[in-house]
């Protein structure tokens, strides 16, 4: 009787791919249909990639941060923006309206209203009257919230600062240039794909909205049950 023969696996390689390796232009578009290449040496390539690895990196810090930053503070990412407003108000001596709060996040008056009850019942912000205009109200952020945000994730955030500070004038002229010159080649404004995406969600909301308003259920602002900040505890 013969016996059966045991077959080892074949093993395929499952080498990584190199993350550097994601974002070589020659490696995306490897017959040169989204980026003309022709005048650049294959060092260049290289050197290109490695740059947007670093804008990755960098977007990959930010993101964490700012997750950091929500966690800690226990609010949600238009409540930070709202306080952050509120901070630079203080500090610049502006007093912040919550029409101008409004204006600063881009939301309805509404919304801003459901956000500033909700930062006031976890005693992050005042409301007080305005010393020019009794009828309107200034917000103010409270100072233990402003003093846990200063320490902590303001600090953090601050520390761009220290890099930035290392670079040479010149060497801060050549990356400001460059982010400027980045952020026009990627915006999606007048980009008709990026438009009728944008015409499709509107419209989607406005159909929600009427479904909520005649009595079907929709999904809730995530900030209406945001627990009490840091500065609470």
């Amino acid at each position: 009787m013969t016996k059966n023969k045991r077959v080892e696996p074949t093993h395929v390689s499952e080498r990584p791919v190199a993350t550097t390796a994601m974002f070589r232009v020659d490696h995306s578009d490897p017959s040169s249909e989204l980026v003309d290449r022709s005048g650049l040496e294959p060092e260049d390539v290289q050197q290109i990639a490695r740059l947007m690895e670093a804008l990755r990196s960098l977007r990959e810090a930010e993101d964490r941060l700012s997750a950091a930053s929500r966690k800690y503070m226990r609010l949600g990412s238009i409540d930070m923006r709202a306080l952050h407003f509120l901070i630079v108000a203080g500090n610049t001596e502006v007093l912040p309206t919550p029409g101008a709060i409004a204006s600063h996040l881009g939301i309805s008056s509404a919304s801003t209203t459901k956000l500033l009850d909700r930062l006031e019942r976890g005693g992050h912000i005042s409301r007080e009257r305005h010393p020019e205009d009794r009828r309107a109200l200034v917000i103010r952020i409270t100072p233990e919230t402003h003093e846990v945000a200063k320490r902590t994730v303001g600090q953090q955030q601050a520390n761009r600062f220290n890099a930035a500070a290392r670079l040479t004038p010149s060497e801060r002229a050549v990356v400001e240039r460059f982010l400027r010159d980045m952020t026009t080649e990627i915006d999606v404004s007048g980009i008709a794909w990026a438009e009728a995406a944008e015409q499709t969600a509107r419209a989607s909301s406005g159909a929600s909205g009427a479904s909520g308003a005649a009595g079907v259920s929709t999904a809730a602002d995530p900030g209406d049950h945001a627990p009490r900040g840091a500065a609470s505890e």
